[in-house]
């Protein structure tokens, strides 16, 4: 009979880890935002924490951990460092997993993450003030071989700036200077911080009126600027989408993997997510892991074009 209960006891013992994985989550889950506040992939990941909380019962928060001009990858370096089971997940830029393992942070090589998908392709933009004397990117080119002129950006190794850099490079034309920063708005334009910003449409729609587009860097132009060219149609060698997505450090198990997915997923088939989408001319959609990973693949080939022009 203690034969019996012993071998009982052992059973029980072992099956505990399995238990825990399955009764995820058990505590707060925290998903990091390695930018300010404000922007869409912030909105996005605040209504993907307020429908896990509502969902699962557990606190679910955004918490922002700007670059300081760094880009996401000092953010992206604090997830990395969290343990792989699924209470700290990364809402990330597509550089975090092309570009992260290069920028020299140990954390980030290899890379440290996987997918848990993608759900935002953002309308980002080359934007000027009205008042400038160039309303084309031929016109800017034109301009800026005889005047120097500043670009503002998120960071130097992010890949819209890179894109930037290498249509600059392709219209034959140098930047007088660049500089990064950690928000991009109608304020950095106003105040004569840059000529020229690499932002996204949602932090200058309040001034949009007052803000020349010279382009945009996506699949497709943005509907709210609809006469505004693509990069990809000034520049077809240049073509790359940007994205954010839900990232987990590598070896989190697929079950919790599985739980934050279904709840992204019904956010972004959502109203509120569609009106956004409208509102924004951001697109708002859900891609799984495999289709994830492949969309990673494909843009780590397209983005050796980009790197060859500008010598990285």
């Amino acid at each position: 009979m203690k034969k019996i209960l012993a071998m009982a006891a052992l059973a029980v013992a072992a099956a505990l880890p399995m238990t825990a994985s399955a009764e995820y989550p058990e505590k707060p889950v925290e998903f990091v935002v390695p930018f300010p506040p404000g922007d869409l992939e912030d909105v996005l990941t605040r209504m993907i924490a307020d429908a896990f909380q509502k969902t699962y019962g557990v606190p679910a928060a955004v918490v922002n951990k700007p670059g300081g001009g760094g880009g996401p990858f000092p953010g992206a370096a604090e997830v990395a460092k969290a343990p792989a089971d699924g209470y700290t997940v990364g809402s990330f830029v597509i550089d975090v997993p092309l570009v992260g393992p290069e920028v020299g942070i140990p954390a980030l090589k290899p890379d440290p993450f996987e997918p848990v998908g993608i759900f935002l392709t953002y309308p980002f933009v080359i934007a000027t003030s009205k008042d400038k004397p160039y309303k084309t990117m031929e016109e800017l080119a034109a301009y800026a071989k005889d005047h120097d002129v500043a670009l503002g950006h998120f960071g130097s190794f992010l890949i819209p700036t890179q894109v930037t850099f290498a249509l600059a490079k392709k219209m034959g034309f140098d930047w007088g200077s660049e500089a990064a920063f950690d928000a991009l708005d109608c304020n950095t334009l106003a105040s004569g911080d840059a000529d020229v910003i690499n932002t996204t449409l949602q932090l200058i729609l309040p001034c949009l009126d007052k803000v020349t587009v010279l382009a945009s860097i996506g699949e497709k132009r943005i509907p709210l600027t609809p006469d505004t060219r693509t990069v990809g149609e000034i520049a077809p060698s240049l073509d790359l989408h940007l994205w954010n997505g839900l990232f987990v450090r590598k070896g989190t198990p697929e079950e919790v993997k599985a739980k934050i997915a279904a709840v992204a997923e019904k956010v972004m088939a959502s109203d509120a997510a569609k009106k956004l989408s409208e509102k924004t001319g951001a697109l708002i959609y859900w891609k799984g892991a495999e289709a994830a990973q492949a969309q990673i693949a494909h843009d780590r080939k397209s983005l050796g074009t980009v790197t060859g022009l500008i010598g990285n």
